[in-house]
């Protein structure tokens, strides 16, 4: 998902982009034998945004990534977190805010002569290119799963005084609008406008008159 996208998912189908660039890892030294693992600590720097409408990584932000690498006997199974702030309007008060996210992925990518390749769609399973990982997909999918698609800069946001529009984190605990049933605003603009209405004692008797 990049900037004003919709879609929840993309391709799980491989694609070839250089090893060692973005989110593209380099398993070579990996190996194919079973229960080979290591680990990787890498700070990448987004092209695009990434996430939902209201709520994004956004570009040229660093996201964290912490990962183990495990060849097992289908491909390479891929675990660890991945760390990165976000930033997005709130869908109560329609101000700006940021937050971060931490995602935790557990992700398997098949082998190109592997059975699990042979007997799956492209959209079931990633697949390795190459001898690459390319970890931006999963991301991709993880952050349509885990952002809120209605954000709020805060829990207990209360949103926007709904007759005149201000937000209520800084109109104060006493903001308020007297509302007039619709129903009797004529009469009172009729009372407002009487001659007797300014003076309401003007009318009365002189007990000596």
């Amino acid at each position: 998902m990049s900037a004003g996208s919709g879609s929840t998912s993309r391709s799980h189908a491989a694609k070839r982009r250089e090893p060692d660039a973005a989110f593209v890892l380099d398993v070579r030294s990996l190996g194919r034998r079973p229960g080979t693992m290591k680990e990787l600590r890498r700070t990448v720097v987004t092209a695009e945004r990434l996430g939902l409408e209201m709520i994004a990584v956004p570009a040229g932000t660093e996201v964290e990534l912490d990962l183990r690498l495990q060849a097992v006997s289908e491909g390479v199974l891929v675990t660890g977190t991945v760390r990165a702030p976000t930033a997005g309007e709130c869908s109560r008060c329609l101000e700006p805010f940021t937050d971060s996210q931490e995602l935790y992925l557990t992700e398997l990518f098949a082998y190109p002569d592997s059975a699990t390749e042979q007997t799956t769609e492209d959209d079931e399973v990633h697949r390795l290119v190459d001898d690459t990982i390319d970890l931006e997909p999963v991301i991709i999918d993880q952050l349509g799963l885990e952002l809120p698609l209605q954000p709020l800069c805060t829990p207990d946001c209360a949103g926007l005084c709904p007759e005149c529009g201000v937000r209520m984190a800084i109109a104060g605990s006493d903001h308020g609008h007297e509302i007039l049933d619709p129903r009797w605003a004529g009469l009172a603009n009729f009372a407002a406008e009487s001659p007797g209405s300014a003076a309401p004692d003007a009318g009365a008797a002189d007990p000596d008159h």
